[in-house]
């Protein structure tokens, strides 16, 4: 089922760019690849390294806004497919390619099937018994570093204790 989410996501990203503007595109970026750590009490029971399958699309609100949405899917640390919805702050940016960037967001179910399962473990399954929805909110902070206008490589944390190092593509 994720091979045809991840599809679905590219077709959309592909849509969207085919209808926008020339001058829109370089509004659009993606990231892959990602690369997850638990840094405290994983003794083989999480879901590391590339298997969580991380894929997202970003727009920024404007060329010049330092603020981007961000949809995507990933598994979660239990192996469950989560749907990932927040926005990007770019807090820090050098003219040498380093910036310094969060990412606030919502980590969960959603009205598909494919989510359905996000919420039935962890500190997922403690958010649905309070609301409802199996969710986690996301704050990662990252570094990243572009080696091209297209192509940048971050690593970061997501609080409280998940290592993770992403590739980011940008249609500049």
């Amino acid at each position: 089922m994720s091979k045809y989410l991840s599809k679905i996501l590219c077709l959309l990203m592909l849509i969207a760019s085919a209808e926008t503007h020339e001058s829109e595109i370089n509004l659009y970026s993606a990231n892959t690849g990602s690369f997850v750590y638990h840094l405290t009490g994983n003794y083989g029971q999480y879901n590391e390294f590339f298997d969580n399958k991380f894929i997202s699309v970003e727009r920024k609100f404007s060329e010049d806004s330092k603020y981007s949405m961000l949809l995507g899917t990933l598994n979660n640390s239990f192996g469950d497919r989560c749907i990932a919805i927040g926005v990007r702050r770019d807090w820090i940016t050098g003219d040498s390619g380093w910036s310094f960037k969060g990412i606030y967001g919502y980590t969960g179910e959603f009205f598909f099937d494919a989510f359905s399962h996000c919420g039935d473990h962890g500190s997922y399954n403690d958010f649905r018994k309070a609301t409802g929805i199996g969710w986690s909110p996301y704050i990662y902070h990252a570094i990243q570093y572009n080696f091209t206008d297209f192509f940048a490589i971050e690593s970061g944390i997501i609080l409280p204790s998940v290592f993770v190092v992403s590739v980011h593509w940008s249609f500049r």
